[in-house]
């Protein structure tokens, strides 16, 4: 495990060199909201964090509900009070209902699904709504639902899926053959760059992603990716 502080958020990181995958703690005056809860195993390490930060986990929030992202979901509810918010599309797929909704055209949902995840959330978001400092931004593509959040008080972007940057920074769908798991997972390539484009339009000051190290001063790189997604698309086409 590793843990880095850029201002108010803590980036948990699980397995950084093999195989990375984040979790992130945000600190709010009297409590803390977890975004994202990894794998089964890593509860324990969430609140041992958690615990060094001084503050109660006061509320769960989900970018989206892949099976690397809710894993510790059920253990970390069972032994806490914690509020439990996520995407309002994405509780079809934390019930591990892969249909399609109107309008969704007709690819599949791809990645780890659920199967057995007990925990009913108490909140479903919608895109705008806040959560504290939390700004949710509507970003389909890996997932139809998924959201990114952007911390209002220092604009670091929370951005889930959306973009990956273990191997390079690439968006969602964009294949990088040194770490691919993210873009095999992924539901639309072409939601996935039209909501890149949404995340550059709000200016990050930091880019902090489900797979790989948060990166400061994101902005040409975002760009760069989002070309390079868009040339990859094209040839696909």
């Amino acid at each position: 495990m590793k843990i880095t502080k850029v201002e108010s958020i803590f980036q948990i990181a699980f397995m950084p060199r093999i195989f990375p995958v984040n979790c992130y703690l945000v600190e709010e005056e009297k409590s803390i909201t977890l975004i994202d809860t990894a794998l089964p195993y890593c509860k324990n390490a969430i609140f041992i964090a958690a615990k060094k930060i001084g503050k109660p986990i006061g509320k769960i929030l989900l970018t989206h509900a892949h099976n690397d992202h809710v894993g510790a979901l059920d253990g970390l509810k069972q032994t806490t009070d914690a509020e439990v918010i996520i995407p309002k599309r994405e509780l079809k797929i934390l019930k591990g209902d892969i249909s399609l909704e109107e309008g969704e055209g007709k690819m599949p949902i791809k990645g780890g699904v659920p199967k057995n995840i007990k925990t009913k959330p108490d909140t479903l978001l919608h895109d705008g709504d806040r959560i504290g400092s939390l700004l949710a931004i509507h970003v389909p593509g890996h997932t139809p639902g998924m959201m990114a959040y952007l911390d209002v008080r220092s604009n670091i972007l929370i951005a889930g899926d959306a973009f990956q940057t273990k191997g390079r920074l690439a968006v969602s769908g964009d294949m990088c053959w040194s770490f691919p798991f993210p873009a095999l997972a992924t539901w639309n390539k072409d939601e996935s760059i039209k909501s890149a484009q949404k995340l550059l339009e709000y200016q990050p000051s930091t880019l902090a992603v489900g797979h790989g190290n948060m990166l400061w001063n994101p902005k040409k790189k975002m760009k760069e990716a989002i070309e390079l997604a868009k040339r990859s698309r094209e040839k696909e086409i």
